[in-house]
């Protein structure tokens, strides 16, 4: 099994949806696995907020022999998005009109614009099928995206704890971290440290979102009942927030919240229940229990408006982040899904017979 990293440059003007350009682009993937000979074998892995294109860093529990996936038979890629700062043009990136970097100047994306990107990328490669398409959260909406925008690539579509469009709720919670960013004495200036201590506290935010009332009352309740101060659930969010300013960037999360929050699958599609029908491939839509940030009624109104889409859940205590902790659970709906989508082309073939 090889893994190995890429660079993507495209070299021509690239439009955004919101009007400006962009004089071209990187992207920076990564691959394991090999193509079989007739390139079928492809797996298109979108990533969430604060990922990067090396999915076995983040997921890799779900990629390993013997998962539904195994890279033994697959060619699996991940590419960082655009807004990126894992190695793929973003607001660190210089700006070739000025020579600077773009910081603040960084143009308003949306995930529209994203897969565009990535879509570039699969022609790039010679891709012109893909097996199976597979996001979650942020990058379960750009896997929805990009099915409704390629309805004829996309074999099979994975789309975990996402939705259609996000939610007020959802936005509300992506203004409130922006907030702490901005109110970063440092966020004004053009220096690559600016926001950091904002973005520990928007990170501290996001992860009440991310998990729920009983993860914590499991994972930091104390022991001491004559505790008065210094809570383990205090440690827990500052640790969170300095984990992420380690490795990630706030202008990145800047620009990627906000194309969370501009994720509208009906825009310019007529409705959404219109863009969503547009979707071909056969798709397994993936909610959690638990989740507080992208509730289940969202998945069940993706599942109820793709054609012929199943619907499975995660039943977990971690909430949003279910999809990056319950591996066991999301291999064996994953394994049940392809075994089904199996059994029925085998039934129509023998039907045609």
């Amino acid at each position: 099994m090889v893994k190995s990293d890429h660079i993507f440059h495209y070299d021509q003007e690239f439009e955004l949806e919101a009007g400006e350009k962009l004089s071209g682009f990187k992207l920076k993937y990564t691959t394991l696995g090999q193509l079989n000979k007739d390139r079928s074998n492809v797996v298109w892995i979108c990533h969430a907020l604060t990922g990067s294109s090396d999915f076995t860093d983040w997921w890799k529990d779900f990629f390993t022999e013997g998962s539904p996936y195994d890279p033994r038979d697959y060619f699996i890629i991940c590419a960082n998005l655009i807004g990126g700062c894992y190695g793929s043009t973003g607001p660190l990136s210089v700006n070739p009109t000025t020579g600077k970097n773009y910081f603040h100047d960084f143009p308003l994306i949306t995930n529209r614009d994203i897969i565009r990107g990535f879509d570039l990328l699969r022609q790039s490669l010679e891709l012109e099928k893909i097996h199976a398409l597979m996001g979650g959260s942020l990058g379960g909406q750009q896997a929805l995206e990009w099915a409704i925008e390629q309805p004829t690539v996309f074999g099979n579509l994975v789309a975990i704890a996402c939705n259609a469009f996000h939610s007020p709720w959802g936005i509300a919670f992506n203004e409130a971290q922006r907030m702490a960013i901005a109110a970063d004495a440092t966020w004004k200036e053009d220096d690559v440290r600016a926001g950091s201590e904002g973005m520990k506290a928007a990170r501290a935010m996001g992860m009440i979102s991310f998990r729920t009332y009983e993860t914590y009352a499991a994972t930091q309740a104390e022991k001491n009942l004559d505790q008065l101060d210094h809570f383990r659930a205090s440690s827990y969010q500052q640790y969170q927030g300095q984990k992420l300013v380690s490795r990630f960037n706030a202008f990145t999360y800047w620009a990627l919240t906000k194309a969370m929050d501009n994720h509208q699958v009906g825009r310019k599609r007529g409705s959404v229940e219109n863009a969503l029908r547009q979707i071909r491939a056969k798709t397994l839509i993936v909610g959690i229990s638990s989740d507080f940030l992208f509730p289940l009624a969202e998945q069940e109104f993706l599942a109820a408006t793709i054609p012929s889409a199943k619907l499975s859940v995660i039943t977990s205590v971690y909430g949003h982040d279910g999809f990056l902790v319950e591996f066991e659970q999301f291999k064996k709906i994953v394994r049940e899904f392809l075994q089904s989508e199996k059994k029925e082309e085998v039934s129509n073939d023998s039907s045609n017979n």
